[in-house]
């Protein structure tokens, strides 16, 4: 099964529903080495806090539908 993965380490994000947040950076990428388990993603943001994320683009949870967006 081949995930489409939406975020890699390094990539500045900002988030559509929550601009106080500013933009964020991805820090961390795991991926689950099981059928059918979680892509997750963590972003550390401007404010301060570090939020996770689904990223998996053939999940209807993945960040890209959320709001999270490339900068």
């Amino acid at each position: 099964m081949v995930r489409r993965l939406y975020l890699k380490v390094g990539d500045w994000v900002i988030h559509g529903q929550f601009p106080e947040w500013g933009e964020g950076m991805v820090v961390e990428e795991r991926n689950s080495e099981v059928l059918g388990g979680l892509c997750m993603v963590r972003v550390l943001f401007k404010d301060g806090k570090e939020r996770s994320f689904i990223n998996n683009l053939d999940d209807h949870n993945c960040c890209y539908y959320a709001g999270v967006r490339l900068s």
